[in-house]
């Protein structure tokens, strides 16, 4: 990784910020963020998709910021910061049950909370552990939840794992595929943030789609 320092250091990080975030702690701040989001309740603020895309997007040469990240050590960082938060939010789950939950004063937690036992009940534990890493506070609580619940280890050790990877090294490879074909494309970052987020939310909304069409053809029979 390199960095320019003509600027000077950063006198504050903003932690909703990714590219404040990657400017001050580069790839050990990826694996951080997404171990909070994904492992600890009090993460579900964090910009995990956001980070993804833009640290892939840093991982090019074309861009104006001056920072440069390594993309295998971007790749690495996002997946065993997700994997093992995963993990630690199961076992924290298991551990303490659903009284974690219930002790959640963010409403946004709470409503979380509810949308992850939803997709648990509706969709079954892999199809459920492997969504809920696209959807943004879903994603925080559906692991500790999955602990509550009984979700047999293996099980989302397993789908966490394989959801894991799509959704970090999906994001990371989409940032550097964009940061490579048009330069100094990190300009435009905000409108591309928003859109990362409306097509992480995709894979959710086909399953949605495609439930309901189950739904209405068993009704007709």
């Amino acid at each position: 990784m390199t960095l320019d320092l003509s600027a000077g250091p950063p006198l504050a990080v903003n932690i909703l910020d990714a590219q404040s975030l990657l400017s001050a702690f580069g790839v050990l701040g990826i694996a951080v963020v997404l171990f909070a989001e994904t492992g600890l309740l009090i993460g579900f603020f964090l910009p995990g998709d956001s980070l993804l895309f833009t640290a892939g997007l840093l991982c090019t040469a074309g861009t104006s910021s001056g920072l440069r990240l390594s993309l295998p050590g971007v790749m690495v960082a996002s997946a065993a910061g997700a994997l093992l938060g995963a993990q630690c939010g199961y076992l924290l789950g298991r551990r303490a049950g659903a009284a974690l939950l219930a002790r959640g004063r963010s409403p946004r937690l709470r409503a979380g909370a509810d949308r992850a036992g939803e997709l648990l009940d509706r969709y079954g534990h892999a199809r459920a552990v492997v969504l809920a890493r696209f959807v943004p506070v879903v994603r925080t609580v559906l692991n500790p939840t999955a602990g509550a619940l009984g979700v047999p280890p293996r099980t989302f050790a397993v789908w966490q794992t394989a959801g894991g990877l799509l959704w970090t090294q999906g994001l990371v490879i989409a940032g550097f595929a964009l940061g490579s074909s048009i330069p100094n494309v990190d300009r435009y970052l905000l409108p591309l943030i928003a859109l990362i987020v409306v097509v992480s939310l995709l894979p959710l909304a086909a399953e949605l789609l495609r439930a309901r069409s189950v739904r209405r053809k068993e009704a007709g029979r």
